[in-house]
C-alpha cells in the first residue's frame, strides 16, 4: 500500500515556495486538506481527495463560491495555526501541527488579500462535516478530478491570463483555481510551476 502521506510530503520536500509582501492586503490562510479515499492503486490522483466547500449565502463576501477551507490570520498567528483553525471552525476536522505537510506559492488577490496556501494531512482525523454558518456545501474530491489541463483566458481588463480548472462540469477561477492548479503540477507531476501571476475573472477583483 501506498503510503500516501509521505508520498505527497516527499513531493513538498525540497519546493522553494515564493512569498509576497503584504504591502497593506490581509493575510489569509487556505488549505489544501488531503483524505484517503479508501482505494489503492497506487497513484496519487486516485486514492486521495481533498476538501472543497462552497461558501455560504449568508456570508458577506464571495458568498455561494467555490472554495478551500480557509480564512484570516488573526495578528500575530501563524498562517500554519490559522489554517488548522480555519479547518476546524469549516468542516470540524481537528488537525494538529504535525499534520502540515507544506506551503504552496503565496497568491494577491484583486479584493486586497495576501493567500498562503497550506498542504494539511486529513487521513485518521474523521469525517469532515460542514458548518453550516460558513459552509452550504462539502465535497471531498478525488486528485484525479484536478488532473486535467486548465483553460487560460485573455480579458480586456488585464494584461494576466485568467486561469480556469474544469471541475464538477463547470469551472473553478482564481484564487483557488490557482491553488488547484499548482498542487496538481507539483505533487501528481512533479513541476515547480507558478500561478502568482495568474489573473482572476473581474467578477472576483471586489
Amino acid at each position: 500500500m501506498t503510503d500516501l502521506r509521505a508520498a505527497v510530503a516527499a513531493a513538498l520536500t525540497g519546493f522553494e515556495r515564493r512569498t509576497v509582501d503584504l504591502d497593506g492586503r490581509r493575510h489569509a490562510a487556505v488549505t489544501m486538506t488531503l483524505l484517503p479515499s479508501g482505494s489503492d492503486t497506487g497513484s496519487l490522483a486516485d486514492d486521495l481527495t481533498f476538501v472543497l466547500t462552497r461558501r455560504a449565502r449568508s456570508l458577506r463576501s464571495h458568498s455561494g463560491q467555490w472554495a478551500l477551507p480557509g480564512g484570516r490570520v488573526d495578528s500575530g498567528e501563524p498562517v500554519t495555526e490559522a489554517a488548522r483553525r480555519e479547518v476546524f471552525e469549516e468542516v470540524g476536522l481537528d488537525l494538529g501541527a504535525d499534520r502540515v505537510l507544506g506551503l504552496l506559492d503565496d497568491y494577491p488577490t484583486r479584493s486586497g488579500y495576501l493567500i498562503t496556501p497550506v498542504v494539511l494531512w486529513g487521513g485518521d482525523a474523521g469525517e469532515p462535516e460542514p458548518n453550516p454558518d460558513e459552509v452550504a456545501e462539502l465535497h471531498r474530491v478525488p486528485l484525479a478530478e484536478i488532473d486535467h489541463e486548465p483553460r487560460f483566458l485573455t480579458i480586456p481588463e488585464s494584461d494576466a491570463p485568467v486561469i480556469q480548472v474544469p471541475l464538477f462540469d463547470r469551472f473553478v477561477h482564481a484564487p483557488t483555481g490557482a491553488v488547484l492548479y499548482q498542487f496538481r503540477e507539483l505533487v501528481l507531476h512533479g513541476r515547480p510551476t507558478r500561478v502568482a501571476h495568474l489573473e482572476q475573472p473581474v467578477f472576483a477583483w471586489k
